[in-house]
């Protein structure tokens, strides 16, 4: 059953398997992430083939390493591939960073140079992994604490640059706009409109948290936290230039009970209506 993600979804998380499967409020759609899901049964797929009964599923990766040096995963590709085949997912999410080197994984999404050379790089592999999985891919822009030294072109010019080259589509991941421009000194408002918006094929939308090493507070991409106002401001900015992209609220840690996430998701949704009338 192939369905496409509409409106505003959450994530399917090990904290709401009882809760959600029976939850008789307004859900749109449902986002896992794949790497729990590959080649597992048990009580994981069964919660999940239960909710793919009532909902479109989206599946964002955190294991593509596509920005990485070392060669695609292809045993990965093809679990990944019957997975999404079996959700009927139309389209597939990652990340456009780097995570796997030298055969070490770092356990964390590491940002790229922004050269040229890496956009050909990624263009190349993110072309291969489209075609392996045989559906489009999107690119999130990640949340960033240090700059790759050399760069020749900004973030924005860089993802600009990979989407075209590839021909992917982006995630657009608002609270990172708005966690690496407080943490670059930037103005978020005028990062966001630099970014390709009109390649964007999905939204996910966050909390941070601050923390203080005693040069100064930085934000973290936690999603662990409520949205904040600021975030909720280039949400709206991003809607009205990218009309109705289905949007994914984000909780990850500091998991709260169920009708909490959803009472959370009515509020991004209220904007999304708002906003884009659907």
């Amino acid at each position: 059953m192939s369905r496409s993600p509409q409106g505003v979804g959450i994530g399917l998380r090990r904290e709401h398997f009882d809760a959600l499967p029976e939850t008789e409020r307004h859900v749109d759609w449902l986002e896992i992430i794949p790497e729990n899901f590959i080649a597992n049964g048990g009580r994981s797929r069964r919660v999940l083939d239960r909710c793919h009964e009532r909902w479109a599923i989206g599946a964002h990766g955190v294991a593509l390493s596509i920005g990485g040096p070392d060669p695609l995963d292809r045993d990965y590709l093809d679990l990944l591939k019957g997975l999404l085949d079996d959700l009927g997912a139309p389209i597939h999410t990652d990340h456009l960073c780097y995570a796997v080197a030298g055969g070490v994984n770092f356990a964390d999404l590491l940002p790229l140079p922004f050269t040229e050379a890496a956009v050909h790089h990624v263009a190349q592999r993110a072309r291969q992994v489209a075609e392996h999985l045989e559906r489009p891919l999107l690119l999130e822009n990640i949340s960033t604490y240090a700059d790759m030294p050399g760069a020749e072109m900004s973030e924005a010019e860089f993802i600009r640059a990979v989407l075209e080259e590839s021909g992917c589509g982006l995630l657009l991941d608002v609270n990172n706009v708005y966690v690496n421009a407080f943490n670059r000194g930037t103005d978020a408002m005028a990062d966001l409109q630099a970014l390709p918006l009109e390649r964007a094929g999905r939204i996910h939308i966050a909390g941070h948290k601050y923390r203080d090493d005693g040069d100064g507070a930085f934000a973290v991409d936690n999603h662990g936290t409520p949205v904040i106002a600021p975030v909720y401001e280039l949400y709206r900015a991003a809607l009205e230039r990218t009309g109705p992209v289905p949007t994914l609220l984000e909780r990850d840690l500091n998991v709260p009970p169920l009708d909490e996430v959803l009472d959370e998701a009515d509020a991004v949704r209220a904007i999304y209506t708002e906003v884009t009338g659907g």
